[in-house]
């Protein structure tokens, strides 16, 4: 763990970062990455950040999977991980080529004008090629800047899907984009024990959050439900904006 603060700052810092990362992912089906990676950055190297982020994320998909697996729209699910594996190899190219700078600009950008259309009540037609595509855009973005989320919540506010299919079916596709994601992370740039450690001690905190986030979810009606959509998705396009400022 990086040493910018003192050592019990660093902890209990650690600690509300992963449980209200988890709560969050697990009451909407989303937002553990755009939540926990600004902030794990400012304790973690980026390698260390973004494969702890990885690894609780998956312990949330995994814990939830069974619970949630009638929620799954597994028509859509099939789609979207068949686009992935487009979308995967060409984030990598994107990583490897593009300057990360103008990237994150860009992609920013595109995320705040697509939600303000949104929030204006712009809607489309779910349909295979655009379930194919939103998944290919969530690979690319996943192996280019570690962000799954946005394609698919741009995609789903769009059709006006139901929280719990929503819900479902993105944390079933992270069960699949996230090992695929971190295997990728493991071999190409390795992994330490520090990072599975440190995961480790995230997880008494995932499992707290996994409860908060079930009862949670619970309290939320539609409306309130794409309100907070609508939220994260300007958090991470003002975010990517900001970081490159």
């Amino acid at each position: 763990m990086i040493s910018r603060c003192s050592y019990l700052e660093s902890v209990v810092l650690f600690c509300l970062i992963i449980l209200i990362a988890s709560t969050l992912q697990t009451s909407t089906g989303f937002g553990f990455s755009i939540m926990a990676t600004p902030f794990l950055l400012l304790l973690f190297e980026p390698r260390e950040a973004v494969q702890i982020n990885l690894i609780l994320s998956l312990v949330i998909s995994v814990s939830l999977i069974m619970k949630i697996r009638n929620d799954v729209d597994t028509g859509i699910l099939k789609w979207l991980m068949t686009g992935s594996l487009v979308g995967l190899p060409i984030g990598i190219a994107i990583f490897l080529i593009i300057d990360m700078t103008w990237l994150k600009i860009v992609v920013s950008l595109m995320i705040l004008a697509l939600t303000v259309l949104l929030t204006l009540n712009f809607r489309i037609r779910g349909s295979q090629a655009r379930d194919l595509t939103a998944g290919g855009f969530s690979g690319a973005f996943t192996t280019s800047i570690g962000m799954p989320g946005p394609p698919l919540l741009l995609y789903f506010s769009g059709t006006d899907t139901l929280k719990e299919k929503l819900r479902g079916t993105t944390l079933a596709f992270y069960l699949w984009i996230y090992a695929v994601s971190l295997m990728i992370q493991v071999v190409f740039a390795g992994t330490s024990a520090d990072i599975w450690q440190s995961s480790t001690a995230g997880l008494p905190f995932v499992l707290i959050g996994l409860i908060l986030g079930q009862k949670l979810f619970w309290r939320i009606n539609q409306e309130l439900f794409r309100k907070l959509t609508y939220v994260l998705l300007f958090f991470t396009g003002i975010y990517l904006l900001l970081q490159q400022i």
